[in-house]
């Protein structure tokens, strides 16, 4: 049974669109300046020119680097039918020399309907490889190796990496050496036998500026003519969503998106979480389906964790915080408690407990990891001699409190004092 209703069409294909990097990268392809131009043209020139190539793709985890690079092959598969043959590596999987090679004569064999020997020796492997570029090379047969993971390929003795590429010297064969990594010194790891024979291209992929941002959610989010939706609908929806995108709240949830993690896999997933919580019965998206996707996608557990203390713990973290400000050499149960007396001491609040009932708290925040121990050592010492550090910033305590329903508003008032 087909779906009636426009706004549930819409956030099917929307969903749909968000789940297809190919969608959403393509707005890049078309610019010659960009890493697609670039790295297809370096892949297809092997394939036109009968070549050998390498390549480094390097930048954050999530910034398109795989996305980019499937799309590449996907594009020179079709242009090129019966002429590429793709062998994928991962070195959390293959990052031992014998396991990569013979993974890659296991791919071959499948790619050219040839029987597999698992029990094949590195050097016969190694040959096989080697025959199998120089027949593919005569026969104008590219062959593409992706190592997602590049740098732990250069862990060890690089046998694997110095094979390929010394194989690739030879006149006759035609391949492409594409290494992903998310570390920007993978080449700096290669051996000096290794880095000679690599050519040095590097492609260097960065989170979206302000710019791409706009065009990816523009892209993204607006609802094309030819959909087969109603017209009416379409053009009510995009305007509607183009006057929530040039608002100054949705600026700020964006920033704030950005602030923790400015990668688009991230974007893509605050995105989707939008579109699920878009309203069906009203058909927009609207500026409080952005913030209740920030607001999931965002999850804090240290504030979380805040929520289900005691004020009494809630007055320990504040002590350590000040203190933390003080810039004492160590900081202990003790001390806390030395600075939860001068506090009441010095407010007369009506917050305050004995001793131990203090150090089962301070016991507690410890379960809880809001603090932690500086060190494993002195495990013959009691706890409260111990020196303790917090794992909450200052913000996020802050911010624990301001949230929490009968936080009393003298612990703001210290927190913001500091000392």
């Amino acid at each position: 049974m087909g779906v009636e209703n426009p706004a549930e069409q819409a956030q099917v294909l929307l969903r749909t669109r968000l789940c297809n990097p190919d969608f959403i990268f393509t707005i890049f392809s078309h610019s010659p300046d960009s890493n697609y131009s670039k790295l297809k043209y370096i892949m297809s020139s092997s394939v036109t020119e009968a070549c050998n190539n390498s390549a480094l793709l390097l930048g954050p985890r999530g910034c398109g680097k795989i996305a980019i690079l499937e799309m590449v092959i996907k594009d020179l598969l079709q242009e090129y039918p019966d002429t590429i043959c793709v062998i994928k590596l991962n070195g959390l999987l293959h990052s031992e020399d014998n396991c990569a090679l013979k993974e890659i004569a296991r791919q071959l064999c499948i790619e050219n309907q040839l029987v597999f020997s698992k029990m094949a020796s590195f050097d016969d492997n190694s040959q096989f490889v080697i025959a199998m570029l120089r027949e593919c090379g005569l026969a104008h047969k590219t062959i593409i190796f992706v190592l997602d993971e590049f740098d732990l390929f250069t862990q060890g003795k690089q046998r694997l990496l110095y094979s390929l590429l010394d194989a690739m010297q030879s006149v006759t064969s035609q391949a492409v050496v594409v290494g992903v990594s998310c570390r920007l010194d993978a080449d700096q790891l290669l051996e000096k036998r290794v880095r000679s024979r690599f050519s040095h291209r590097k492609l260097l992929f960065l989170p979206p500026s302000q710019e791409d941002l706009q065009k990816i959610l523009q892209h993204a989010l607006l609802l094309p003519t030819e959909s087969g939706l109603p017209s009416q609908y379409v053009a009510a929806y995009n305007k509607k969503l183009l006057n929530t995108l040039s608002d100054e709240k949705f600026k700020d949830i964006i920033e704030s998106l950005c602030h923790s993690d400015s990668t688009y896999n991230h974007l893509l997933r605050f995105l989707f979480a939008a579109v699920c919580h878009m309203d069906t019965k009203s058909g927009y998206l609207s500026l409080d389906n952005f913030k209740t996707a920030l607001s999931s996608i965002q999850r804090q557990p240290k504030l979380e964790a805040l929520q289900d203390c005691s004020i009494l713990e809630l007055y320990i973290l504040v002590c350590l915080r000040r203190l933390e400000v003080k810039e004492l050499e160590t900081t202990n149960f003790n001390s806390a408690m030395k600075e939860y007396k001068s506090v009441h001491d010095s407010f007369q609040t009506s917050d305050y407990y004995a001793w131990n009932v203090c150090l089962r708290a301070f016991e507690h925040l410890l379960q809880r990891q809001l603090i932690s121990l500086v060190d494993n050592r002195g495990h013959s010492q009691s706890v409260e001699f111990r020196p303790v550090r917090l794992l909450i910033s200052s913000h996020e305590l802050h911010q624990g409190l301001k949230s929490y329903r009968s936080c009393p508003a003298i612990l703001h008032k210290l927190l913001d004092r500091g000392v």
